[in-house]
């Protein structure tokens, strides 16, 4: 089974989706059968690459809500995180295009390793409040999956990837995608969100029958 993922890196529920849906192949067993592919999304196109305000300064001032309204949204989203091992240190994220680590995540696909840059992104973000638009942390995560700097230095200095993105992110609105994390799987079953890890052992199981 092939089962497409279009998510963005600063998308918290696209984290707690993938840790529900590793959750499903695991308790399936459908874990060696399955080709993972990421796609990529963006919430936000027009967030800059770094910002001076913190995540939840930002909340408050775009929903234009009190502070502490913010803060109790995002204590929300880390509880929730918390249920699936994940620890989110929501008080330190700042907004980050991730345009340029999308383009990364191309090339660490391309060297086969697509799955690991996902997570990588995502801890890097939520788990270590990293800034992943700034070109200096994304090189360190780089070399962190075992690519090359100056490979990595290139990428990020062209334009390269650039369209694989767009590609990406062109086929999530032809397929009808509204928001992510989005799953589909064998081109056949889509599920949006990040549901119970039953919901998707349920789709899982039943694309398993018929294919």
């Amino acid at each position: 089974m092939k089962i497409e993922v279009w998510s963005d890196y600063v998308c918290p529920f696209c984290y707690i989706g993938k840790r529900r849906f590793e959750e499903a192949l695991e308790s399936t067993g459908f874990g060696d059968k399955v080709e993972v592919v990421f796609k990529a999304y963006q919430l936000d196109p027009n967030t800059p690459k770094s910002s001076d305000k913190k995540m939840l300064e930002v909340l408050s001032e775009k929903y234009n809500m009190p502070a502490e309204e913010a803060k109790n949204m995002s204590d929300n989203i880390v509880q929730q995180a918390k249920t699936v091992g994940l620890a989110y240190d929501y008080e330190n994220l700042y907004p980050a295009n991730t345009f340029d680590a999308h383009r990364l995540a191309k090339l660490a696909e391309q060297e086969g390793k697509g799955a690991q840059a996902a997570e990588k992104f995502l801890n890097a973000y939520f788990v270590q409040a990293k800034q992943i638009g700034e070109e200096d942390v994304l090189l360190d995560l780089a070399t962190d999956l075992g690519i090359s700097k100056d490979r990595a230095k290139e990428v990020l200095s062209s334009d390269e990837f650039a369209a694989d993105v767009k590609q990406d992110i062109a086929e999530a609105g032809q397929i009808g995608v509204k928001g992510v994390p989005f799953f589909v799987i064998d081109r056949k079953y889509a599920i949006s969100g990040a549901q119970p890890a039953e919901t998707f052992a349920n789709a899982l199981q039943k694309a398993f029958e018929e294919a």
